[in-house]
């Protein structure tokens, strides 16, 4: 116990265990997206998808992993930037370069993080437990989401405040992807800059491809 203790409450402890989550909601993240590119084939396609989803009984179990792994990661994230603030020198005038190749990105983690936070809270409570309505597939009754995915982006300041989310999410996971692989002590210098446009890419590819539902939605309208 007491080892396990330590590790949890040491640094390379808390950020090993940041990386690990960190790399389970990317691929959730992935895994979301790819769903909501049905939006793009219509209303009947969303929505079985959606119903196959949410009526298969293993959804709580896996709800409730990806709550939990969710806020584990804002946790540690939160305690360790505490902490490094805490061990800052008192005094300084003016921040200085750490000559570590620090980057836009790296330095507005706890910023895009909170955005990301609030972007989570909103985009349950409008979706998962916003306005319902019904649609027949097949005979069968099922929830409408894509109408309720549809209703929300009507609003055009809606759209603006996804996307903006959405930026914020490419930005933070543009560094978190290579910092998550560096923690495991994956970097190389033959290795990393292609770790760096790996993780380039995929920042792009969640951010271009979340805002581009979120617009066609609107254009739906």
């Amino acid at each position: 116990m007491m080892v396990s203790h330590n590790y949890l409450t040491s640094s390379i402890g808390k950020k090993q265990i940041m990386a690990i989550t960190g790399l389970g909601l990317v691929g959730f993240t992935v895994s979301h997206l790819i769903g909501n590119f049905l939006l793009f084939l219509g209303p009947d396609a969303f929505n079985t998808y959606a119903h196959t989803l949410t009526s298969n009984p293993l959804i709580y179990l896996a709800e409730v992993g990806l709550g939990s792994m969710f806020l584990l990661h804002l946790v540690l994230a939160a305690i360790t930037q505490l902490q490094n603030r805490a061990a800052r020198p008192i005094g300084y005038l003016a921040k200085k370069s750490t000559g570590r190749g620090e980057t836009f990105a790296s330095k507005t983690m706890a910023y895009t993080g909170l955005i990301l936070l609030a972007f989570v809270i909103i985009h349950l409570i409008n979706f998962k437990f916003g306005s319902v309505y019904e649609s027949t597939i097949e005979g069968e009754t099922v929830r409408d989401l894509y109408k309720t995915v549809i209703e929300y982006f009507s609003n055009p300041l809606y759209v603006v405040w996804y996307c903006f989310a959405m930026v914020a999410l490419g930005i933070h996971t543009s560094h978190g992807f290579q910092s998550t692989l560096q923690t495991w002590g994956l970097r190389h210098p033959k290795y990393t800059p292609m770790i760096e446009i790996i993780g380039m890419l995929y920042a792009i590819f969640v951010t271009v491809g979340f805002s581009a539902c979120a617009i066609y939605c609107y254009l739906q309208n």
